[in-house]
């Protein structure tokens, strides 16, 4: 069985042989743009797949800084902002903190499946079974994605990925803390044949293949445009444009949008993020302002039936539109639109980066010894990392009350850390860090 500190992973961990094996630097670096092919990625137990997600962070790392520097030389400026960088790392962070509680949904429950249902079982070594599920895992994702934007309640989950008015490779790792707990359902089919070792292999390469096409130094990719998503294809899905709305829904391939009418080429210049900004670097907020929005509509709206469209249609439905709402009601852009960028000092968004670096130390060394802790511990170091997480937000928007609140979380730090029940990876860094 998994370790609990690794059940969100896309794979089981701990065989009998020794664990899985792991990948050759040159296989995480190929598995971020899908190009392992049948022999080099399939395995005949859950218990022998890698974890590409975690073996490839240091290519996220590589790729970010990559990207920045491409940028300075392209355009003369960097390719993101701090308080929008931290926000969508904040983001990324609070969506993987359940996972070290519980096992990953997405395998739990098509492990039950396959147990409990499957009709026949395709062989794991056939390069045809390889090939069927990276069709069926990227079919299964474009389905959902699609449900994300048309279905009001999934898209109050998933408009967190879009929150951003920047579009770089830190948006890729803006996610949803919910999204996870319904996407499961789409994979579901494939268990009745697909063995649960070859579905972890592409789940997570569906996930990789994703990460690198959320640029603007990557322009087009000449005939791979027709079959592949692409950063070009994906900033149009980031848009809110009117021509960019519900369109390209691809995960790692484009045709299922070209076939299902939801394709659109990338024309006039993309203007990022949601069509009614929130303005907002919290990410406590902005996982649940959405939910919230739904609550009020939800009890202002008159009759039973409206109730109901009010969650399961569109989010720009209203009584007497259409499903997903009017065209026309979708703001105009101009091209002058001018992101959320409160004027916060300096040295205040050194504080905060170096402040954030800490929680990264302190959440990946929670990671590595989740197994190790107590339930009262493992709780206490994710209350303050949400704690933590949630006061750089409010330092990047410059609120009156964000000062307060980050003595008072310095305060808890210094106790607990004192206590013993935080600890750096580096233990060079303790004093450092009480500093």
């Amino acid at each position: 069985p998994a370790a609990r500190g690794q059940r969100g992973r896309a794979m089981a961990v701990g065989s009998e042989q020794g664990g899985p094996r792991a990948p050759a630097p040159g296989q995480q670096l190929r598995a971020l743009f899908y190009a392992l092919p049948p022999a080099e990625s399939s395995f005949r137990s859950l218990e022998e797949v890698p974890d590409y997600v975690e073996k490839s962070i240091p290519f996220f790392i590589t790729f970010i800084g990559l990207e920045f520097a491409v940028s300075w030389i392209q355009k003369r400026k960097l390719s993101g902002r701090i308080n929008d960088g931290i926000s969508s790392l904040s983001l990324g962070i609070l969506s993987r903190l359940p996972d070290v509680l519980f096992r990953s949904v997405d395998l739990v429950s098509y492990i039950y499946v396959w147990n409990n249902y499957r009709l026949f079982e395709l062989p794991w070594d056939s390069p045809w079974t390889w090939y069927l599920t990276l069709l069926g895992v990227d079919f299964a994702y474009y389905c959902f994605h699609r449900m994300s934007h048309e279905v009001n309640i999934l898209w109050a989950a998933h408009q967190v990925h879009h929150s951003s008015e920047d579009y770089n490779l830190f948006t890729a790792l803006r996610q949803s803390v919910l999204q996870k707990y319904t996407s499961w359902m789409l994979n579901l089919p494939m268990a009745l044949f697909i063995p649960p070792s070859v579905f972890a292999v592409h789940l997570q390469f569906n996930l990789l293949y994703q990460f690198w096409i959320h640029t603007e130094v990557i322009t087009k990719l000449g005939p791979l445009e027709w079959i592949l998503n692409t950063p070009s294809h994906h900033r149009v899905h980031h848009g809110r444009n009117p021509y960019c709305i519900d369109k390209n829904y691809g995960g790692t391939l484009i045709i299922w949008d070209r076939i299902f009418g939801t394709f659109e080429a990338e024309d006039a210049k993309v203007v990022y993020g949601l069509t009614h900004p929130v303005n907002s670097f919290d990410p406590i907020m902005l996982q649940l302002r959405p939910l919230t929005h739904i609550w009020n509509t939800f009890w202002a709206t008159p009759g039973f039936c409206n109730k109901l469209s009010v969650i399961f249609k569109g989010p720009g439905w209203g009584p007497g539109k259409p499903r997903l709402g009017l065209p026309e009601e979708i703001p105009v852009i101009t091209g002058k639109e001018v992101p959320f960028n409160p004027i916060v000092p300096a040295y205040l968004n050194c504080y905060a980066v170096v402040h954030f670096a800490v929680i990264v130390d302190l959440y990946t060394e929670l990671l590595a010894t989740v197994t190790t802790l107590s339930q009262g511990t493992v709780l206490l170091r994710i209350g303050f990392i949400i704690l933590s997480l949630a006061s750089f937000g409010l330092l990047m928007e410059n609120k009156s009350k964000a000062g307060i609140l980050e003595i008072i979380r310095c305060l808890v730090f210094i106790g607990v850390y004192k206590l013993g029940y935080f600890r750096s990876q580096f233990s060079f860094l303790g004093y450092a860090y009480e500093v």
